[in-house]
């Protein structure tokens, strides 16, 4: 079906979505959604509508319309004509709420399909799910992609990155934000990295690797705690020990090469000498030759107030970073980024897709070392440079994939950030699923300011939101500055019912202390 133009001055584009539709009709089993654009009329000028169609227990929509490409719909913004997208996001948690967030609000995004999602991000309107979608099976996701006119996908998580999910999107033609699985050896073995930083002069923590226990612990004593024993592979966050003591470390060797606790993540591991300051985030696109620095953010990794107990995926985070002045970022870029993307395409393997760096601020010299790469945006740091991000995130990320990252400039809200995480109690233990969750709405509805972002919910046959996952939502808000941003989150977390949820209460210290400092 042709979309017909109108008048270049007029614009007529109408946006229908489940937001629309209304919370109780997406409680239901959705079956099938189908996104197409239809020829209207008003008052002599065609424009294009695009129209969302739900249907629960018959098919035949999707059969008549499913081949129609969504990527090449006209629509009519401020005066010009400009090709609209249809985004796939792949992956199901915090961090892919966020993304369907920020893509949903962008003009030349058509649609927003996520897979598998969740429930949280179905009700929300941000993007339509598709929870039976295969995303370990590129076959499958690229068969989706023909079929609804996918003019980008990004990919969210690492695990289906490492695997060659990019790879294979690329190779049919598919623009694809994410790394090829050679590139994403950044992320997926710590010991590449670790060699690449060797061979580019790339500052980072002293290091060894080992396969051999009695090595391993050879080496713990000979250099004493605190010291970092690292997994070499993928262990969902909870590869890393920083033991303050000999015996902690010795226990982390016997979890991963003696007990195999995280199978052949952990068969090979990283002993590093332990870097004493402050831990920062920095992001940056990456188009396989140009670096995009994004704005800075700071997470907070322990699970318990004033930064104690064990490492989590990250109980909450803000941006800015007070820490990451311009002359930092300057220096990362410098001594960090440029040389990690100038390195990997020497080496054969251009880096597409978002370079994440965790870094530490060393106490000593002030200056910025490695402490390790994540090849996708972080959790939940993501919620909080989503929220702030201004500037067009489809077109943004597919000038990444067009290696047309050069001509593009971000624009950011002057507002600061701040997203707390509530988890499921025992995380990051053992915690139970399927706990109750109630006034999510009413949460939302404190401040305008307020979004909640779905990291592990589902529904119950009641249509209740429940608990899924140990991260379970991201409730995030702005403000003039980090005082009102924390308000305005914390009084939204108050509104939460959820009694077997939890959340740290100092989300935001170093921010808040370095306010004071600057103020005396």
């Amino acid at each position: 079906m042709a979309c017909a133009c109108a008048s270049p001055s007029t614009n007529a584009s109408l946006r229908f979505g489940p937001k629309a539709l209304g919370k109780k009709f997406l409680h239901g089993h959705l079956k099938s959604v189908v996104s197409y654009s239809v020829s209207q009329t008003f008052g002599g000028l065609s424009s294009p509508i695009r129209v969302d169609y739900h249907a629960y227990a018959s098919d035949h929509i999707v059969r008549a319309f499913k081949n129609r490409d969504a990527s090449t719909t006209v629509s009519l913004t401020n005066g010009s004509l400009k090709k609209r997208v249809t985004v796939l996001v792949i992956g199901g948690g915090g961090r892919e709420h966020a993304l369907c967030y920020a893509l949903e609000r962008s003009p030349s995004c058509d649609a927003v399909f996520c897979a598998p999602g969740n429930s949280g991000i179905a009700q929300s309107g941000d993007a339509t799910c598709i929870p039976d979608l295969d995303i370990t099976n590129s076959d499958a996701v690229i068969s989706f992609c023909r079929n609804w006119g996918v003019g980008l996908v990004v990919v969210g998580p690492e695990a289906p990155l490492v695997a060659g999910l990019a790879n294979d999107l690329v190779k049919a033609g598919i623009p694809t934000f994410g790394p090829s699985a050679e590139a994403a050896a950044l992320e997926g073995s710590k010991d590449f990295m670790k060699k690449l930083c060797d061979k580019y002069n790339i500052p980072t923590a002293e290091y060894q690797t080992f396969t051999n226990p009695a090595k391993a612990k050879q080496y713990i004593k000979d250099h004493g705690a605190p010291i970092v024993v690292k997994a070499d592979g993928l262990a969902a966050g909870k590869g890393v020990v920083v033991a303050m003591t000999l015996d902690e470390a010795f226990a982390a060797i016997d979890v991963m090469l003696v007990e195999g606790s995280f199978g052949s993540a952990g068969s090979r591991v990283i002993i590093e000498e332990f870097l004493d300051g402050e831990e920062a985030s920095f992001f940056a696109l990456v188009d396989g030759e140009t670096a995009l620095p994004l704005e800075s953010a700071q997470d907070h990794k322990r699970v318990g107030d004033g930064d104690v107990g064990p490492n989590t995926g990250g109980m909450g985070a803000y941006s800015p970073a007070p820490i990451m002045t311009e002359e930092l970022k300057q220096k990362v870029m410098e001594a960090i980024i440029l040389p990690t993307v100038k390195g990997m395409a020497a080496e054969g393997c251009k880096f597409i897709g978002v370079l994440y760096a965790g870094l530490m601020i060393e106490k000593k010299s002030g200056l910025p070392k490695l402490i390790e790469y994540n090849v996708r945006f972080g959790d939940p740091e993501c919620q909080v440079l989503m929220m702030r991000l201004e500037s067009d995130l489809a077109q943004v990320l597919l000038a990444a994939c067009r290696g047309g990252l050069g001509k593009i400039s971000l624009t950011w809200s002057p507002e600061l950030a701040t997203v707390v995480v509530m988890a499921s109690e025992g995380y990051p233990g053992a915690y139970k699923n399927g706990t109750v969750i109630k006034n999510l709405d009413e949460a939302e509805q404190v401040s305008p300011a307020v979004k909640i972002f779905h990291a592990g919910t589902t529904l119950d046959r009641d249509g209740h939101f429940v608990a899924a996952g140990g991260r379970v939502l991201g409730v995030t808000a702005k403000g003039t500055d980090i005082e009102e941003a924390r308000a305005k989150a914390y009084d939204a977390l108050d509104v939460v019912d959820w009694p077997e949820g939890f959340y740290r209460h100092d989300i935001g210290w170093r921010a808040l202390k370095h306010r004071h400092m600057v103020a005396h």
